[in-house]
């Protein structure tokens, strides 16, 4: 089957070009995904769960395998730039996929925020003196600049930020098992860490729970992989194993890594003042390697950063391609960069330095909650896009797909619960700006939408119906 969106938004038309492999793929969400979520926000999570984080983050990484099974069948048969937004206007609704769309932009341009917010943090632990606003557009600048040049420079930063990083967790987790049960290791350190002061579960399971929306935060960006499959050399191929081998290694490396440094950092000292990872090497007091880790999670914000920017531009150009965006954000350079797209994207670090003025010590938690809903909202339609799409396609008589989600409709289902559970309960926690901006945003999306549908009502020639069109 060809679908026509893949000619109208990937053929000579527009200009985006499939030039990502495999590899490039599975990095670039990587990338995304292993970012301050993991380097500073894990602080956060075990300062609400103690010990029990380990469990938090098991489930997070639960829903997120759940979401990866529905998103991989999904994309493989639709592989298309911003897929899951085509999708859900395809299988559910125009004005789904419209909510989808701009959703997850504003998640994104939001992340940008939150990464560079941490820039900010992570810069003062060199330079103390100088204001974090500096930091965020000074890297804003660069990373703007690396975005606007092509998708192979773009994907070529991305692939060696995301070696470094995994380079430097592997290293951590062979470094601090070897402190753990080498001879070297001290009276205070051990197994025994996760369940002193206070036992396993401190907080009980509402922290616990809570603490699960901040996993999910550390796991946003492996749906990168969709956004991308628009510019993937063999989408068939390459996603599906793509967001196989990206579940895998971020399960692991998450589990694996924040059982090490529970057992070597006392849970109650940890944080947002500075990154977990940062305490554990001053704890060891290996020389310079506190230095060294601090510039390694400073890699980390900039490669999310960096995905994030690159994902929130491509959604933009496909909300121009679906004509709910001006025609300007559709336009590429002549090296396939939608500038204009980018340069709405990046909003977000014009926010981020505003937040970090006005609140230097609470911005990295504001920033992360408002951008969380776009973000667990998306993955919410994706589970009901993958309701509709699995009986349309079966009877549509759609060709067989190498990858099929497992446990349909059950599983889809569970993973649809447990999203919509972890939104509301937000509202009792500090989060609960989630549903302040989300609520409103979502209201304001759907006014937008009609406005905008009645106007392309009035013009028939503006509408979008071609994109729904399928030669089998």
């Amino acid at each position: 089957m060809v679908n026509k969106q893949t000619q109208g938004q990937n053929g000579p038309g527009t200009g985006l070009k499939r030039d990502l492999s495999t590899g490039q793929l599975t990095m670039i969400a990587m990338g995304c995904a292993i970012g301050t979520g993991l380097f500073l926000g894990s602080g956060l999570a075990i300062s609400l769960a103690g010990p029990a984080v380990l469990i938090s983050y098991a489930v997070g990484a639960f829903i997120v395998l759940l979401l990866m099974g529905c998103l991989a069948e999904m994309t493989v048969a639709h592989p298309l730039t911003g897929s899951f937004g085509f999708i859900a206007e395809k299988y559910i609704s125009p004005m789904a996929g419209f909510l989808v769309r701009y959703s997850y932009w504003i998640a994104n341009v939001l992340a940008v925020g939150v990464e560079v917010s941490a820039i900010a943090i992570y810069m003062n632990y060199w330079f103390p003196d100088v204001p974090g606003i500096v930091w965020i557009l000074l890297f804003g600048a660069v990373l703007i600049y690396v975005n606007a040049t092509s998708v192979n420079t773009f994907a070529t930063f991305e692939y060696w930020f995301s070696m470094i990083k995994i380079s430097a967790i592997v290293i951590f987790i062979l470094l601090g098992a070897y402190v753990l049960f080498g001879s070297s290791a001290g009276s205070e350190m051990g197994p025994e860490t996760l369940v002193n002061d206070g036992g396993f579960i401190p907080f009980g399971w509402w922290g616990v729970w809570v603490a699960i929306f901040i996993s999910l935060f550390s796991f946003l960006g492996t749906e990168l992989i969709a956004v991308t499959a628009g510019e993937a050399k063999d989408p068939d191929v390459a996603v599906p194993k793509a967001l196989k081998a990206t579940v895998f290694r971020l399960s692991t490396f998450y589990v694996v890594t924040l059982a090490i440094m529970l057992m070597i950092v006392p849970w109650h000292s940890a944080g947002v003042d500075k990154s977990p990872f940062v305490k554990v090497m001053e704890i060891l007091n290996i020389p310079g390697a506190s230095g060294i880790m601090n510039f390694i999670v400073l890699t980390a914000a900039l490669s999310a950063m960096n995905s994030q920017l690159y994902s929130s531009t491509r959604m933009m150009y496909s909300l121009s391609q679906a004509k709910f965006a001006p025609s300007i954000f559709g336009k590429v350079s002549k090296r396939g960069v939608p500038l204009s797209a980018l340069a709405v994207s990046a909003v977000g670090i014009i926010l981020a330095a505003a937040v970090s003025a006005l609140f230097p010590g609470t911005s990295y938690a504001f920033m992360m909650g408002i951008s969380m809903f776009g973000a667990i909202f998306t993955w919410l339609m994706v589970f009901i896009s993958h309701l509709y799409f699995r009986k349309a396609w079966e009877k549509s008589g759609g060709r067989k797909l190498p990858v099929k989600m497992m446990g349909f409709p059950f599983l889809t289902i569970l993973g649809a619960v447990l999203l919509v559970a972890l939104m509301l309960s937000t509202w009792v926690t500090d989060f609960k700006i989630l549903l302040q901006f989300g609520v409103p945003w979502l209201i304001f999306l759907s006014i937008a939408y009609y406005f905008i549908n009645k106007s392309k009502s009035a013009n028939p020639d503006s509408t979008v119906g071609h994109v729904t069109k399928n030669i089998k």
